[in-house]
């Protein structure tokens, strides 16, 4: 479907691919997720794993809705609050992506739109035609 290249000069990836080839097809984008529930309130307050996981599930629905999954996303953007959860964050996100992760940016930044969140992700997705 994609090709995923990590060329010799650039540092091994962990949890990310350094170039993805898309195939042709249809792009589909997917705002930031975060830990909000279909209320609106903030699930898992405080709780980085438990927020990254319910991402991670919004993302899903969200490929799922344009007919995509996550072996689509070519590319991912993820911002944290706090980068001691970087390891947590990869343990969270190998579970969704499978041998082939997609491009990745991790981006600390010092707050989201409510402060009791912890994490947010945009996704960019090809479907072959």
């Amino acid at each position: 479907m994609h090709n995923y290249l990590n060329p010799e000069r650039l540092t091994r990836p962990t949890g990310y691919t350094h170039v993805i080839k898309a195939a042709p097809g249809r792009t589909i984008y997917i705002s930031g997720q975060i830990a909000f529930d279909r209320d609106g309130k903030v699930v898992a307050p405080g709780d980085f794993r438990a927020q990254t996981i319910y991402v991670f599930d919004n993302v899903k629905a969200a490929l799922a809705a344009a007919g995509a999954t996550f072996d689509h996303v070519v590319k991912i953007t993820t911002y944290i609050t706090d980068m001691k959860n970087a390891a947590i964050l990869r343990e969270v996100r190998s579970n969704y992506f499978g041998k082939n992760p997609p491009a990745g940016t991790l981006v600390e930044i010092s707050g989201l739109v409510s402060p009791e969140l912890l994490i947010e992700v945009e996704a960019i997705a090809v479907i072959p035609e």
